[in-house]
This record gives C-alpha cells, sequence and structure tokens, in this order.
C-alpha cells in the first residue's frame, strides 16, 4: 500500500463526509422546475418560474406579513380532544396527535396581533398542513378569540383561510361553527370594525359556506382553489363539462365572487392600504 493511500485513509478517518440534505431542492408543483429551497423560501414560496404559490404555514405568513415580523400571539381556548369518541380508520386523538407532532401547533387556526405598514391588525392563520385546515370546534373557538381581540383592540380583523372544509371526526359539532363564527363577523360589525378575508389554496367546503364569504373585502391568491363541493361532484350533478379555470381565484374575481387577485409579494402592501382606507371610515 503506497504512503498516498494511507494518508488518504487517515485523513478520511478524521472527517466525515457531509451528507446532502434531503430538503436542498424544492419541485414546484406547477411547472416542475428545480427550486434551490433557501431561494424558494426567501421568495415566499412563489415560483420564479411560473408564480406558482406554493401553500404556506402560519408562522412563515405572520413573518411576511407584519412589520419586521413583530407580532404577539393571541391565546385560544383550549377544548376537549375528541368530545364524540370518533374513530374511522384510525382514533382521532391518534390523528391529532400526528398533525400535532408535524405542525409544532394545538390546532389549525393561530391568532397573531401586530402592525402591517403601521396600522394595528390582528390576523388569523388557517393552516392547511393541520388535518387540511379542517374546522372544528378549535377552529371556531380561535376565530371567536381572534374576533373578541380585534374588538377589544379597536383594530381590524384580517383571516387568512385556507380550508377543506368541517372536521368531520367532530360531526354536528364542527357544523355548529359556522353560524358560530357568524355571529363574532355580526359583533364585529356592530363594533364598525373592518373584516378582510384573504382566501388562499384551497378554500373549501363548510369554510367558504361561512366566514370565508363574509367579509367587507375578498381578496385572493392567484390560482387559488374557492368553492364549496368539488368540480366533479357539480359536473355529475348539473351533468355539464365546467369551463375552464372554474372555482380558481381569477374565475371568481371576473364573476365578483371576490373583489381583487393579489400576488403575495404584494398583499402587505395592499392590507396596510386597505386597512387606511377602512379605518378613516
Amino acid at each position: 500500500m503506497s504512503w498516498i493511500t494511507k494518508s488518504r485513509q487517515r485523513i478520511t478517518s478524521f472527517i466525515q463526509r457531509r451528507e446532502t440534505p434531503d430538503n436542498l431542492w424544492t419541485k414546484c408543483r406547477s411547472c416542475g422546475a428545480m427550486l434551490y429551497s433557501r431561494d424558494f423560501e426567501a421568495n415566499q414560496s412563489v415560483c420564479p418560474e411560473c408564480g406558482h404559490h406554493e401553500r404556506i404555514g402560519a408562522k412563515a405568513r405572520f413573518a411576511a406579513l407584519f412589520d419586521d415580523g413583530a407580532h404577539e400571539r393571541i391565546a385560544v381556548p383550549v377544548l376537549p380532544d375528541d368530545p364524540l369518541k370518533f374513530k374511522d380508520q384510525k382514533r382521532y386523538p391518534d390523528r391529532l396527535k400526528a398533525a400535532r407532532a408535524a405542525t409544532g401547533e394545538q390546532d389549525a387556526m393561530l391568532v397573531a396581533a401586530g402592525s402591517i405598514t403601521g396600522h394595528p391588525a390582528v390576523v388569523a392563520v388557517q393552516d392547511f398542513a393541520f388535518m387540511g385546515g379542517s374546522m372544528g370546534i378549535g377552529v371556531g373557538a380561535a376565530f371567536a378569540a381572534a374576533a373578541d381581540a380585534a374588538i377589544a383592540r379597536g383594530c381590524p380583523f384580517i383571516i387568512f383561510t385556507a380550508a377543506g372544509g368541517a372536521r368531520m371526526q367532530e360531526g354536528i359539532l364542527s357544523l355548529m361553527q359556522m353560524p358560530a363564527t357568524t355571529v363574532a363577523i355580526a359583533q364585529l360589525r356592530d363594533a364598525r370594525l373592518p373584516y378582510i378575508v384573504v382566501l388562499t389554496d384551497p378554500t373549501t367546503g363548510g369554510v367558504t359556506a361561512s366566514y370565508a364569504m363574509l367579509g367587507d373585502v375578498h381578496i385572493a391568491e392567484p390560482g387559488a382553489l374557492i368553492g364549496f363541493a368539488g368540480a366533479r361532484v357539480i359536473e355529475s350533478t348539473i351533468r355539464e363539462k365546467l369551463p375552464e379555470g372554474f372555482q380558481r381565484a381569477e374565475y371568481l374575481r371576473d364573476h365578483g365572487m371576490v373583489d381583487m387577485v393579489v400576488p403575495r409579494h404584494d398583499l402587505r402592501g395592499t392590507l396596510g392600504r386597505l386597512i387606511g382606507l377602512l379605518g378613516r371610515q
């Protein structure tokens, strides 16, 4: 064995090879482009090639939305985990445990307060990564807590919706959150405080049928899926082919269901201007 080989073996025994992280690259779900993950996250998870807006969580929303990312988390009520003792393929508590381990959060909606371009606001964000952002009693309680906080502070309430609908494991209790959140919105109206909805991908089911469509202003992110029932269900019911882009943000804007479609990079400025205009009223 030559001295070169021996030297190489000695050196490699002291130096461990660096393994390439599994999440170094991200593939765009729309155009398939391979994106450097760090740059993709710095671009607010928007594909620089095609403009596709990837789903993001509440922490990323708060960091991008509030001035300098500074915000105060608002506590939400802690409610019973399994009021109906529900079980399908898995026990409901086991599903909750897995979702909490994956996201690090107690439920699908987070609430925070801070300033947006100098204007105070309370912001709630649904995280689709937590059981599809489904609406259960925890989400309903968080929504009510956010509305109460906005009223107490005398500032607007902004919500970012992202949900597959009501949480089936909570049955009728999840559906009861539709009128409960509607009452909270009525209290905001009585206090003459703006309620602004930002619809993100996807917003469907009972969420669309309640608080997602009761805002004073409705904003949507580009390409967001927004609707009540799925396109295949509608087609099989009416026995007709749906138009191209049906239930997407741009289609809903063109047909009067959404006020504007705003790219993620422009959301903070747009919300700041809206808060300023509505606050003066």
